[in-house]
């Protein structure tokens, strides 16, 4: 019970439709707003009438004289959500596609979900954006993925309204809605709607969780983390609560619960009658898959995997058939053959290695579950179960297939062009798979199983196995049917609308003196009554985008782009004319459930009219100018604080500078100059470094040598090293690079030629060059993105553990450190011949 405000079980129409029976205050600015108790009182709470967030102040209420006995006080009303306003946990996982949790047919235990459903409802037609930061914005505005900037993810930003990652402010959060109407709100895991332009201690701070609606935020800023060592924020400042743990023994996917439920309990401990609301986004199942060894055991001593992929798909089928979450005649949809191999022909150690990923990616779910469960149990025991609308989603998108046939050690090395490592190569981390030595990736044969019966995967917009995923709702007091299934259309912005029919609570007219434009989705409390179990969609139509394939839903047709690039395929020349130069597909899946029967040909006016129909909703929601680009939109110019900037100068250590904030030594020459001050003894320590074991540089001294080391991807380090130790005194260490190749200027000309060439390093000491060295390659795209830039020391996992470990602070006197860019300029020469190769490449296609 929440002191005198008494929450009982009532059905859905009820609880939206209850008006409440305190006075109402027609005085002052309150306007339309409702008063519960007597007004001026210090216990006197207002609802507000959800037009104007902040609410303006009352007027005071009371009688001013001369001295303060004869006046009379008047106190201005406390906020509080209408009394039928639930408490909301919003789970959401990762990279999780339809056939991973065990409620949905898979053989993954997911025992919380299990649970959850049994008690409240399964949802069969839950779509997604088909990638992460897209459907999350989605999620916590109500709005579609381009109309709130997100038509890509914040790495991948670019200068279009649709496109460049930030949420506009006529666009306010649920949790800016529900905070400012008397909520609790926190963010507990993964944040991927913070510009990455933006991401630095230098803010601004307005598009991070606590800038956005969310009083309280414990989680990591970026697409993914190393949930060993996370780049962990608690609102907006970096911690690290793991360091001086043994390796293995912090996980962040248990920390998170922890936090979210110490959070939850001191919240209702303070104020029992406030409601609160939480995003629960861990980020399990991206990679790399990192679960805990105790839940690798159990996992490994299931074996559910070892009849291989192909009989997975039947297994899922036939339980997913069995649980009625997929119609008695649905299909499979085809094996991929002409990408993946089919399990009878693999080899032995091909057999082995694939096992040994699958097994540790369904540890990470199974445990990630088991924590989201202890999450849900600590809302029973602060006897909020019944009061409290649950809403857990399986997957932001499809299944991650960015692995590759073959998956990797190294996630940083698929983002740099190295999507095929061999089998025999990857066998060096077998017995260290999952652990803080990898940062790993499954192959994307389990992915494409772990979409049954769907097609394709995460990235894929035109593909029920990128976009299709589940979802439980459980809320007691207002969901009667349990156990029950449900199979309307929702989509990731119908979940804003519905917690706020729900609540009682009217999406404002303004925020912060800004008329707000409409929420998009459709709210599908509808279906929590029985009456409306099978009742049709209200959400008639839908289109998709996604790195220009695309697709339209409409009252049960879906036109498709047939899948031109596999979502490894990353790094080829994007296709100019992604509206037009496609094949289009049709499905009525009213009738085919799994997206296998392409209907096209017998119905070519249906095609027409969806293409039409797609066209017009495109343009409504910023989706033009469609960009196939992918790889190439990662190192995209952006308006970050280095942009336009040469020269760098640090004059103190500094640490925790990221990826997208700092100066990007990718693709260009450059010169890094440290002045230092060594001390009687010597000196070492980290100078600078950017990225960490995954991919990264860094600029060191070990037994007083300088050291310059480039860590390719975790599979190649090149090292300069000077052979004597510096002596007591200043020093001026430099590193010198000169880059071979034309620069990212070549991608405005859909050609990556200029990218990752090769390029010479020389060391040098008090102007003296110590060691020249060539290196053949670089990386051509993205340093390990969850690690910082740091001077003086360095965070988390270093870039070479065979030298030093983390955090290695210098000591010598750091006097000035200085960085030099000199960016590669396309000669007039250059463009002739990059136009001339983009005529000809668009002639032949």
């Amino acid at each position: 019970m929440r002191s005198k405000f008494v929450r009982t079980a009532l059905s859905v129409a009820s609880v939206v439709a209850l008006t409440l029976t305190a006075a109402i205050v027609t005085s002052g600015v309150a306007g339309a707003d409702e008063i519960i108790g007597t007004p001026g009182s210090p216990m006197a709470k207002r609802v507000l009438d959800g037009k104007q967030l902040p609410p303006p102040d009352q007027s005071f209420g009371g009688e001013i004289k001369m001295d303060a006995l004869q006046s009379k006080t008047w106190w201005p009303a406390t906020v509080v959500p209408p009394q039928q306003a639930p408490n909301v946990l919003l789970i959401i996982t990762d990279d999780a596609g339809f056939a991973v949790p065990s409620t949905f047919g898979g053989v993954i235990p997911t025992p919380a979900m299990d649970e959850l459903a049994a008690d409240g409802l399964r949802y069969t037609r839950v779509f997604s954006t088909a990638l992460c930061s897209p459907t999350r914005a989605a999620l916590i505005t109500g709005r579609n993925h381009h109309s709130v900037g997100f038509g890509v993810i914040s790495e991948q930003s670019t200068g279009f309204p649709g496109y460049n990652s930030i949420i506009p402010r006529d666009k306010a959060t649920i949790g800016r809605i529900l905070l400012d109407n008397g909520y609790n709100t926190s963010w507990f895991g993964k944040d991927h709607n913070t510009p990455a332009f933006q991401a630095s201690q230098s803010g601004p701070f307005d598009q991070w969780p606590t800038g956005m609606g969310f009083e309280y935020f414990y989680g990591f800023v970026g697409g993914d983390a190393n949930q060993w060592e996370p780049n962990l924020f608690r609102n907006t400042t970096q911690i690290y609560p793991f360091k001086g743990k043994p390796a293995g023994t912090w996980n962040l996917v248990t920390a998170m619960a922890d936090e979210a439920i110490d959070w939850m309990t001191r919240m209702h401990q303070t104020d029992p009658s406030k409601p609160f609301f939480i995003k629960y986004a861990p980020g399990a199942t991206h990679a790399p898959h990192h679960p805990t060894k105790e839940w690798v055991e159990k996992i490994h001593n299931m074996h559910l995997f070892d009849d291989g992929w192909n009989k997975l798909r039947e297994t899922i089928l036939e339980n997913q058939k069995r649980l009625g979450v997929v119609p008695q005649d649905a299909k499979l949809s085809d094996w991929p053959k002409e990408a993946l191999k089919e399990w009878a022909d693999l080899s032995d150690e091909e057999k082995k290695l694939f096992l040994r990923q699958v097994e540790v990616f369904a540890a990470y779910a199974a445990y990630n579950d088991h924590e989201i469960g202890r999450v849900i149990q600590a809302v029973e025991d602060i006897g909020e179960r019944d009061n409290t609308l649950i809403i857990y989603i399986n997957g932001d998108n499809g299944t991650s297939a960015e692995g590759g046939p073959l998956g990797t050690p190294n996630e940083v090395a698929f983002f740099n062009g190295i999507n095929m490592m061999p089998v025999k190569e990857q066998m060096k981390w077998y017995d260290v798979w999952g652990t803080e030595q990898t940062y790993n990736h499954m192959s994307a044969g389990w992915s494409w199983a772990f979409d049954t019966p769907f097609p394709w995967f995460k990235q894929n917009a035109s593909q029920l196995g990128g976009i299709n995923q589940n979802m439980v709702v459980s809320w007691p007091a207002g969901i009667k049917d349990k156990g029950g299934l449900r199979g309307q259309f929702v989509h990731m912005i119908d979940v804003v609308p519905t917690i706020l029919e729900v609540a009682g609570i009217k999406a404002p007219e303004t925020v912060d003196g800004i008329p707000q434009k409409p929420i998009e989705g459709t709210s599908f409390a509808y279906t929590f009554d029985t009456k409306n179990a099978n009742e049709p969609s209200r959400h008639k139509t839908q289109y998709f985008e996604m790195m220009g394939q695309w697709a339209l839903y409409h009252d049960g047709w879906f036109l498709s782009t047939k899948v031109n690039r596999a979502p490894w395929e990353a790094y080829g020349k994007a296709n100019p004319d992604p509206l037009n130069n496609q094949v289009l597909e049709l499905f009525n899946l009213n009738s085919d459930f799994s997206q296998t029967a392409n209907v096209a040909e017998a119905h070519p006016e249906k095609v027409a009219e969806l293409k039409k129909m797609f066209i017009e909703e495109a343009k409504k929601y910023q989706v033009f100018p469609m960009d196939a680009s992918v790889a190439a939109r990662i190192i995209a110019p952006r308006p970050n604080i280095t942009a336009g900037r040469k020269d760098f100068t640090y004059t103190r250590p500094m640490t925790g500078l990221p990826q997208g904030d700092s100066p990007s030594l990718l693709n260009t020459s450059y010169t890094i100059t440290a002045d230092i001050d060594v001390p009687e003894g010597g000196a070492e320590g980290m100078i600078l470094t950017s990225g960490g074991r995954f991919g990264g540089y860094g600029f060191y001294l070990v037994e007083g040598k300088p050291v310059f080391l480039w860590n390719l991807m975790d599979l190649q380090r090149i090292k300069w090293a000077g052979d004597e130790a510096l002596s007591p005194g200043k020093h001026t260490v430099a590193f010198d690079f000169k880059y071979d190749g034309l620069g990212i200027g070549t991608l405005a000309y859909n050609s990556s030629s200029g990218l990752g060439r090769s390029g010479t390093g020389t060391l040098m000491v008090d102007g003296k060059a110590v060691q020249t060295a060539k290196m053949e390659h670089t990386m051509p795209f993205i340093l390990q993105w969850d690690e910082s830039f740091d001077v003086g020391s360095d965070t988390l996992t270093g870039v070479n553990d065979a030298d030093y470990k983390p955090p290695f602070p210098l000591t010598a006197k750091l006097d000035k450190l200085t960085i030099t860019v000199d960016r590669p300029q396309l000669s007039d020469a250059d463009i002739a011949k990059l136009q001339a190769a983009m005529r000809n490449n668009s002639s032949s296609e």
